[in-house]
């Protein structure tokens, strides 16, 4: 709770600083977008969050996200498949990548750095030949499945509604808060996370938490590189979906997750996730903040959160 109030704090720091210098940021316009965009990195943080939890990592959610994103496009248009038999065939490809990562992972004692690393080359060098790199879009149909990307959900007795990622959001983040917090698989991902070894002896299947938590993090990137697609309405393979896993781990880590695992709060990702779309917003608005610096704030920003909880942990065993 600590380390939620810290992020949610620094979060209404960014915020009012934002608001002071740049007349734009509250306007209507701007807020909604801010508002989409972190609903839509929070979906591929909370993935991240499962695999981390475990004390692993997954660099590939940009590719995956890069995978999907324009396979979309690219069968519905080009293919002239269905929207009801792409999606779900994008969703159990999503599901696949991540049960080879666990798979490479658990039964062959591979770095989960070195096999995500690996599936980051991977994915958006196939990517790139299927779609013969080049971009892909809806050219102007479709406009019903965008609704989940770019549509509203009215709320009544007002003219106001809420963004469908942000809904789309909501429940993510309500089953896997469920899953992690109130159910024994979610207590076996943390055992795991603390104590791989430990958990074993206790009589915990290890590697089919680990290709779990591996698979719902490829869901969720997958469902997210959909997402994305649907929102910005094409894709380029020789850069859709960049640097993505570094907002989803950067979002992780602030949010209250330790790269050691063992901890997680996904009330605490979606604020990380805010507060690295609200600093991307503030580099854009503020003129004196070039914009070519973004990835090295984005850097500062993970050394800071990974510093803190060292800090943190160390202060605590002091205590103890």
């Amino acid at each position: 709770m600590k380390k939620i109030i810290g992020i949610l704090g620094l979060l209404l720091v960014v915020c009012l600083v934002t608001t002071i210098v740049s007349e734009y940021f509250l306007t209507g316009r701007n807020i909604e977008n801010v508002v989409r965009r972190t609903a839509l990195f929070g979906i591929i943080s909370i993935g991240a969050a499962f695999v981390i939890v475990t004390s692993g990592i997954d660099l590939s959610i940009g590719s995956v996200i890069c995978l999907t994103g324009c396979l979309l496009p690219w069968l519905l248009v080009e293919q002239g498949m269905s929207p009801w038999v792409v999606l779900p065939l994008l969703a159990l490809l999503s599901v696949g990548i991540g049960v080879a990562h666990g798979w490479f992972i658990t039964k062959l004692k591979l770095q989960p750095f070195v096999v995500t690393l690996c599936g980051l080359l991977l994915y958006r060098g196939a990517t790139r030949g299927i779609v013969a790199d080049q971009s892909q879009g809806f050219k102007g149909g479709y406009e019903g499945l965008k609704w989940l990307a770019q549509g509203s959900l009215p709320l009544p007795f007002t003219d106001a509604g809420v963004p469908m990622p942000c809904v789309l959001l909501l429940l993510v983040a309500g089953l896997s808060a469920v899953f992690l917090h109130r159910t024994v698989w979610g207590r076996y991902l943390k055992a795991l996370g603390r104590n791989e070894e430990a958990a074993r002896y206790s009589g915990v299947n290890t590697d089919r938490m680990v290709i779990l938590a591996y698979a719902v993090c490829g869901l969720l990137s997958g469902v997210g590189g959909m997402l994305f697609v649907l929102d910005v309405g094409s894709a380029q393979p020789v850069d859709f979906g960049s640097f993505y896993e570094l907002y989803a781990i950067a979002a992780a880590v602030l949010g209250g997750c330790s790269l050691r695992g063992g901890e997680v709060s996904i009330l605490g990702v979606i604020i990380g996730a805010a507060l690295m779309q609200v600093l991307r917003n503030a580099i854009v608005l503020i003129d004196a903040i070039p914009n070519n610096i973004e990835f090295a704030i984005i850097g500062i920003v993970i050394l800071a959160g990974v510093s803190a909880d060292e800090l943190v942990r160390r202060a605590v065993a002091a205590r103890r």
